[in-house]
């Protein structure tokens, strides 16, 4: 294996620190049963992974508190937690079967269990040749198929997945299917989607470090989300080919979207750059600014304890680039060696491993588990309390001869102001926020073809009319996936009787009780279904068709609350929202009462919002804008609408920063409030 030259080894001493000794691997062991470790809190208080094994690469699983011994900066520390985590990925005899997660509820559940391992598959495709994706897929699949359990968890991510809209399975075959779709565009350009048509007509250089700086922002956000989400160990596998400090310069284009020869002359040019010692000076610092720049990536996943594990689907590689790219073999072997200098960098400072230069991959895909299933989870407050940014050593000792001893190497410390945050009192945000702000996500299940919206309204007869809407989401980048084309639905109340049964865009197959109100044609993408029903408990039945009856994509069992809103006294229908762009589309969607909401929650500030609503009672609404906190901002006005509801709002964004909130709408009557929270996203 080749390692890094002597100069960078002497740059990534003073950026990261020397990297640590091989480790042997951990063998799985059975678990014990569920218990929830209790962990201080607070800026200066700090966890550790310790993976112990013998000469035989075994765990060693007989260890106490007392054969610890903990140093940061070389000073001991008082180890204040400790716990032995052991697990198999497997329910205990007598237990039930996993639970699966149908809902964010679920998924706050099981993640947090101490039992379930969690692993993420982040499938950097801006950094993996189309030929390597496709010949890693085998691999990662059997990975899933082979070596995970039923209690464990997993998610997929893309750099461009919205952290909200990453969801997390117990569905080991839908995770084999979602991998088996990976596909790689590393030196691609072309643009999927509007964020890439932003930059896609810049240099190819600026074009790579928008990607490299998309790819280190997604890695700390899931890092940071994973800690947010339990305390033990996580692991990200991070499919890559390494991110690239400077491109030769055979590859370096005026415009990414044009072929390299007619942007640039030197595409066809192998002694461009070679044996230059210029362009080996720029490699030199380009490498070093980056290394610099992924600092903050697993200063993330320390603090969140989530380790990386990098896993090149080159394989052995020799180069990297092709023949085609005519690209000399000094500057050839220059790139490959920095590129995977970037994965063993993010391994080893996360207390991963690189799986690097392997034609086989099972064996390093195995050890993920292994580092998983078996470890000692210690904690102490730092006695120095370190506020100078800065890293800080930690070194674990075993008063043990014959182990060897596995931890992260340190971490680096908050900042003086990052530390004032982190100590201010912020107010609690209260429940029905959080709540609120959560609607704003994919649902889990459905979440990669279509998204929903269950809203409720005074119906006839006492009952309540529930209207369901739905649109296709767009594919997530590099996924290629058969389009949704309807969406089935079965409505059962508490006891089990059928209550509604219908599809869109179909008219309805049948019903038990009123009739339902056949289906809207399409509005912006959007169709609905709409039925009466009992007030109390509803359980909805989802089911997503391919276009043209080619077969069910995606099922999703969902329970709903179905208000009773014939009281006399006030109440609130749930609120509408309805997305436009012009005043013209405004007067014809106001006019309009059979216009069909929208289902998403994220706009542009380009974009008006006209919320329509119902209220029932003689008192008048009053609504406000909240931010994301529940804090109020401003005012909102409410007049009555022209169509479709007794009242609306009509709220432009151009004024308002990009974010995330709340329009909260209130009604008062004789014995209290009704009140109805409306959330939603502002993009640029």
């Amino acid at each position: 294996m080749r390692r890094p030259p002597a100069a960078l080894l002497a740059a990534l001493t003073l950026v990261l620190c020397q990297a640590g000794a091989a480790r042997p691997d951990a063998a799985q062991q059975p678990q014990d049963p569920p218990q929830q470790p209790t962990f201080r809190t607070g800026i200066n208080f700090v966890r550790v992974d310790v993976i112990v094994t013998d000469d035989r690469s075994q765990p060693v699983a007989d260890l106490t508190q007392d054969d610890f011994e903990v140093f940061e900066d070389g000073e001991r520390q008082t180890i204040e937690q400790f716990r032995l985590i052991r697990v198999d990925g497997n329910p205990r005899p007598g237990d039930p079967p996993p639970r699966e997660i149908r809902t964010r509820d679920d998924e706050e559940i099981e993640l947090s269990r101490d039992d379930a391992r969690v692993f993420v598959f982040f499938l950097d495709d801006y950094h993996v040749r189309l030929g390597n994706s496709i010949q890693v897929r085998d691999a990662l699949v059997r990975f899933v198929q082979e070596q995970l359990r039923p209690n464990d968890i997993v998610g997929i991510m893309y750099p461009l997945t919205p952290l909200d809209a990453l969801g997390f399975t117990r569905n080991h075959a839908s995770v084999a299917g979602a991998l088996q779709r990976f596909e790689g565009r590393k030196f691609d350009y072309r643009p999927r989607n509007t964020f890439e048509e932003q930059y896609v007509r810049q240099p190819t250089e600026v074009v790579e470090r928008v990607r490299n700086q998309v790819v280190m922002a997604a890695l700390r956000g899931l890092a940071t989300r994973l800690g947010g989400l339990r305390e033990g160990r996580k692991a990200i596998i991070y499919v890559s080919e390494g991110l690239t400090a400077l491109l030769p310069p055979q590859l370096r284009s005026s415009d990414a979207l044009l072929p390299p020869i007619l942007t640039n002359p030197n595409a066809r040019n192998p002694q461009a750059g070679e044996n230059n010692p210029r362009e080996e000076t720029a490699s030199f610092f380009a490498q070093s600014d980056l290394l610099l720049q992924m600092r903050e990536v697993f200063t993330a996943a320390n603090r969140n304890n989530t380790a990386i594990y990098s896993v090149d689907p080159r394989g052995l590689a020799t180069g990297e680039f092709g023949i085609d790219e005519t690209v000399g073999p000094n500057q050839d072997r220059r790139a490959l060696q920095a590129s995977q200098d970037t994965l063993r960098v993010l391994a080893e400072e996360t207390d991963g491993r690189a799986i690097v230069n392997r034609n086989d991959l099972a064996p390093g895909l195995a050890q993920i588990v292994r580092d998983s299933s078996f470890y000692y989870l210690l904690g102490y407050n730092s006695s120095q309390a370190p506020s100078d940014g800065k890293f800080h050593e930690i070194k674990v000792n075993v008063r043990r001869r014959g182990v060897d001893v596995r931890a992260r190497r340190g971490f680096w410390a908050l900042g003086v102001e990052e530390a004032a945050r982190a100590t201010a009192v912020t107010p609690e945000t209260p429940k029905p926020i959080l709540q609120a702000l959560a609607s704003i996500a994919t649902p889990v299940q459905a979440g990669r073809y279509v998204r929903t919206w269950v809203g409720t309204a005074r119906g006839e007869g006492g009952r309540t009319r529930v209207t369901l809407v739905w649109e296709p989401l767009p594919q997530p980048p590099g996924v290629r996936r058969e389009a949704p084309g309807r969406l089935s639905v079965i409505a059962a109340d508490a006891r089990g009787d059928l209550v509604f049964r219908g599809r869109s865009p179909d008219a309805a197959l049948a019903s038990a009780g009123a009739p339902a109100t056949p289906p809207a044609p399409p509005a912006a993408g959007a169709q609905r279904l709409v039925f009466d029903a009992p007030p109390g408990e509803l359980e909805l039945r989802l089911s997503v068709e391919a276009v043209g009856g080619g077969g069910v994509l995606d099922q999703e069992i969902r329970t709903v609350a179905v208000p009773d809103l014939t009281s006399p006294d006030a109440a609130l229908s749930t609120p509408r929202v309805h997305r436009v762009r012009t005043a013209r589309e405004l007067q014809t969607v106001a006019a309009d009462p059979a216009a069909v909401p929208v289902a998403g929650r994220e706009f542009s500030r380009t974009e008006r919002l006209l919320i329509r609503f119902d209220v029932y009672g003689s008192a008048a609404p009053t609504a406000a804008l909240l931010n994301r906190s529940g804090q109020k901002m401003a005012d909102v006005p409410v007049a009555a609408a022209a169509a479709g509801a007794t009242h609306q709002i009509d709220l432009g964004l151009s004024a308002i920063a990009a974010g995330e909130y709340l329009v909260e709408i209130t009604v008062s009557g004789a014995t209290g409030e009704a009140r109805e929270l409306v959330a939603f996203r502002v993009g640029s």
